[in-house]
């Protein structure tokens, strides 16, 4: 059973978050040969403010 966790900045919405795992869903079944009904997918809303690379918050990000 393939599980994906994907965590995204928050502000996509519920359609954009469908189309996307139909296509990640798509793909995990024609290259892994598996069942759509054997693919989880989680999606992770995270705040800007709780992100951070290099050491910088993405909400300072100008």
């Amino acid at each position: 059973m393939p599980t994906f966790r994907v965590e995204l900045f928050e502000g996509r919405t519920v359609e954009q978050k469908r189309q996307f795992v139909e296509a990640i869903t798509k793909a995990t079944c024609e290259s892994l040969k598996v069942e759509p009904g054997s693919v989880d997918i989680i999606l992770v809303d995270v705040k800007k403010e709780d992100w951070a690379t290099g050491g910088r918050l993405w909400s300072d990000a100008g």
